[in-house]
């Protein structure tokens, strides 16, 4: 049950991110042609308002069809009815036509050859693989030439559009964040919440409702007192003051054991929930810390040193489902870091990552003009096999810790 919430915990990380794609494009004048979650083939699609809703077979992300966008090109049509032309080839005056009013970048008359290429491939008599690709092609091009097509609309709403994915992630991994501060996930105090089991806390009978007054003796005056003689004990023994219903009650001694590089006894303290100003602030503040760590991560990463922090889906679906067995505080904070990790990736420029669409973008406002197909077509194979890359090193990672 845990695996199945931790993937469609992942599916609704993807529903929002394709969810700001699509209003956003809505909200600029870019008309969506189809809002799927996951990749085809379709388990199951509708349509309404022109906009073909659906769900993919594939799980492995999801996408918004924006139209057009790239600048419809002659070369893009040998692809599209290559096959009708060669079943069909009357149509070939048809296609010639369009090519050469798109090569003369001349859109108004390209629209009027592709209306007559439609009705000439109603009429004729092809199979269903040239049919299908000769039709997807006709909307692709018409589309292309469309006054919502992307390629044309000003670059702000360009970046606005493909921002609004990461951006969603991003909004969401802040009230996430806020909302566990709100609810009592902020500031310590010191009373303890949660004892790990076969941990040295619960063999000194620590209990959950305890709260520490002093360590070795020593009063303690903040919550922050707490780990830090812990840690600093070095693994030396401890002796332990709580207040137990109303009563000083002193536990130990008990030796803390080295846990994530630190020596800790095994509990959580409770925390104190704070006002919706403060839990903002304190959301952001982590978010950036978060930020700053998965940058230099990735930092390492360049420098061949950060291979083994890496993770693919089956690490992510791991590591949930983990979080979701501790309770659903735990899951909400790895919900959220996933939120976040999401964004910062797609904001990678890369293509074809939402990073280097913003960046082509912004470099084609500042020149003025269009960036050539062949330029896209190249980096974007540099982006697909470095993400590939990326994702087969996460996959190693994740199946080398499953294995061990």
């Amino acid at each position: 049950m845990s695996i199945f919430i931790s993937i469609v915990g992942l599916g609704l990380l993807i529903l929002i991110h394709e969810a700001g794609h699509f209003f956003v494009a809505r909200a600029v004048g870019m008309n969506p042609r189809k809002f799927y979650i996951g990749f085809p083939p379709a388990l199951a699609k509708t349509t309404r308002n022109g906009i073909e809703y659906g769900i993919g077979a594939i799980p492995l992300g999801g996408y918004v069809k924006i139209p057009g966008m790239h600048r419809p090109a002659a070369g893009d049509l040998d692809v599209h009815f290559g096959r009708a032309v060669a079943e069909q080839p009357s149509l070939g005056l048809a296609v010639e036509e369009l090519r050469r009013r798109l090569a003369a970048e001349d859109h108004v008359h390209s629209r009027e050859a592709v209306a007559k290429l439609a009705a000439e491939l109603e009429r004729a008599e092809l199979s269903p693989l040239a049919q299908k690709a000769a039709e997807r092609g006709v909307g692709d091009v018409d589309d292309a030439l469309g006054p919502d097509a992307y390629w044309r609309a000003k670059t702000w709403k360009r970046v606005a559009v493909i921002f609004a994915g990461p951006g969603a992630n991003l909004l969401l991994a802040v009230v996430l964040f806020a909302a566990l501060f709100m609810a009592g996930g902020g500031s310590a105090t010191q009373t303890v919440d949660k004892i790990v089991a076969d941990s040295p806390a619960a063999s000194a009978d620590l209990r959950p409702g305890d709260r520490i007054v002093a360590i070795e003796g020593a009063p303690i005056d903040s919550p922050s007192q707490i780990p830090e003689r812990i840690s600093g004990s070095e693994g030396k023994e401890l002796t332990l003051t709580v207040v137990r219903a109303g009563k000083p009650v002193e536990l130990g001694p008990v030796r803390p054991e080295l846990t994530d590089g630190a020596f800790r006894l095994g509990f959580a303290l409770r925390g104190e929930a704070l006002g919706p100003v403060d839990s903002t602030w304190q959301a952001v503040r982590v978010t950036g810390i978060v930020t700053k760590a998965i940058g230099a991560s990735i930092g390492r990463l360049v420098t061949g040193d950060g291979r083994d922090e890496i993770s693919s889906p089956v690490g992510i679906v791991q590591g949930s489902s983990q979080a979701i067995e501790r309770g659903a505080e735990s899951y909400l904070w790895v919900l959220g870091l996933i939120s976040l990790s999401l964004a910062l990736l797609n904001l990678l420029p890369l293509l074809p990552l939402d990073g280097g669409h913003i960046a082509f973008s912004l470099l084609e406002g500042i020149r003025g003009k269009a960036v050539a197909r062949e330029v896209y077509e190249r980096v974007s194979v540099v982006g697909i096999a470095l993400v590939l890359l990326l994702f087969f090193i996460g996959l190693t990672n994740d199946i080398g810790r499953l294995g061990s």
